[in-house]
């Protein structure tokens, strides 16, 4: 029997070598009678592989030779983050802003490293994105492989839930694995598929590189592990303002709760929070206490009743009368600027999309409904659109200048995604963001947590308190 390596079903096995066999590598388990391991480790074994004088009959990549149609020219940073890479083996994370053009480092990385590639993406809108701009890049045919279509090429476009699927067949298939908004990629779910691919080339792309804490979770996967190295190179928001990026201001509105108000969410409070202190959960569970609060609920009627004040508390501060008079204000101020208002509650959403008669989006519209008010806001026909979270990550919206974030309780990540909205430089006009909360309420304090996490990922310019 020849000895040989191959790939199967997102795993590396070794042929015609017994299970005495000497000086395997750790990583390798004795299995169904022969030495297998995951198929990510390709990359440090191929030295190995040729000193044990084994056929290598793994990789299956293409070259692409593809014309770059796309006549753009790097920016400095681009340039500078591509050689980066290249000097960390071709491995590792570019953290850039929103805006900055993360995409366009990639399709630069896609013709440099010229062998097949897969792109990662985190939703179907944006894998839609993402084959547009392949498609205008390279003019060629691109893959796409998720629920609604599996059409595999050599340049091929997949979602974090259909990734592990498509490895599981075709892992050996690209020599390139780019993940977009990389942050993405450490959750138990995503991440097997990144085990499972042999690409010795693997680019991660984010604004947001989750702190080591966020990666500490159960199950999680290490996007260092997944992408076979660290941070590369990073700026941050104020490295580009002003010149790649708009120049912006943050704005933040205080507004009062009613005396009505007031009194329910001081009710709703005292229940809520008299349950978590009565349990020391913040002590002994730290960040993970309100997973356990809910955990809790399952059995315990009163951190049940608890949990359930906390969903009321939320309800009571998205759509409190100050921040919908807030919204008022602030759309006939910027009347002749094109708006985004993100809030936390779809109820919220419809009630302002209803008041206003603008288009709102939600993860209950279709790709046809989202498609055509993106592409209505774009070309002036809509100045203002309303949505929830579906547009925080990833879509483009370049003629957006005013962000409205109806809330204090985005975190970090949330925020900065949503900042970058409105950072796509256009005619150098200014680009600001109104966040609206309550003021004297829970929304205060993690909007200061907020800040700090921010301002460690780079500071925040032009920022007012009002």
């Amino acid at each position: 029997m020849s000895k040989r390596a191959y790939f199967y079903g997102g795993t590396l096995v070794l042929e015609g070598l017994t299970q005495e066999e000497q000086d395997i590598p750790d990583v390798f388990l004795w299995s169904h009678g022969k030495w297998r391991t995951e198929a990510y480790h390709y990359t440090l074994l191929q030295p190995w592989l040729r000193h044990k004088g084994l056929q290598d009959t793994i990789p299956r990549w293409q070259t692409l030779n593809y014309t770059l149609f796309d006549q753009r020219q790097p920016h400095e940073y681009q340039t500078e983050a591509l050689d980066a890479w290249k000097e960390a083996g071709w491995r590792g994370s570019i953290v850039l802003p929103t805006g900055a053009g993360k995409s366009y480092v990639a399709i630069r990385a896609i013709q440099q490293i010229n062998r097949s590639a897969v792109v990662v993406a985190p939703t179907i809108d944006l894998l839609h994105q993402w084959y547009r701009l392949l498609s205008h890049a390279f003019q060629t045919e691109i893959g796409v492989y998720y629920g609604g279509e599996k059409i595999i090429q050599p340049l091929t476009v997949t979602t974090y839930s259909s990734f592990a699927n498509l490895m599981a067949e075709y892992g050996n298939a690209y020599k390139l694995l780019v993940l977009d908004e990389a942050h993405r990629a450490g959750s138990p779910a995503f991440g097997e598929g990144a085990i499972m691919s042999t690409a010795t080339a693997r680019l991660g792309l984010t604004a947001t590189y989750p702190s080591e804490e966020e990666q500490r979770g159960a199950g999680r996967w290490r996007i260092e592990d997944l992408l076979g190295g660290p941070i590369v190179y990073a700026l941050n928001v104020d490295d580009l303002a002003g010149e790649q990026l708009a120049n912006y201001r943050t704005q933040r509105i205080r507004v009062d709760l009613t005396t009505e108000e007031r009194q329910v969410y001081e009710r709703e409070f005292a229940l809520y929070m008299g349950y978590v202190h009565q349990q020391n959960l913040l002590r002994r569970f730290g960040p993970n206490w309100l997973s356990e609060l809910q955990r809790l609920s399952a059995r315990d009627r009163e951190a049940r009743a608890a949990l359930l004040a906390r969903q009321r508390i939320n309800r009571l501060l998205a759509g409190c009368q100050g921040k919908l008079q807030a919204v008022d204000h602030l759309l006939h101020e910027h009347i002749h600027d094109q708006s985004v208002i993100f809030t936390e509650s779809n109820q919220i959403a419809y009630k302002i999309a209803q008041t206003y008669f603008l288009p709102i989006i939600t993860h209950l519209s279709s790709a046809l409904e989202r498609k055509e008010i993106l592409d209505g806001f774009q070309a002036g026909r809509y100045k203002a659109v309303v949505t929830s979270r579906v547009l925080d990550e990833g879509v483009d919206l370049p003629s957006a200048k005013v962000a409205i974030i109806l809330g204090g309780t985005a975190g970090a990540r949330q925020y900065i995604q949503r900042r970058g909205r409105v950072l796509r430089k256009v005619e150098n006009k200014e680009a600001v963001l109104y966040e609206v909360f309550a003021r004297g309420t829970s929304e205060e304090g993690k909007i200061q947590r907020r800040r700090a996490a921010v301002k460690r990922q780079g500071k925040e310019i032009n920022s007012v308190d009002i």
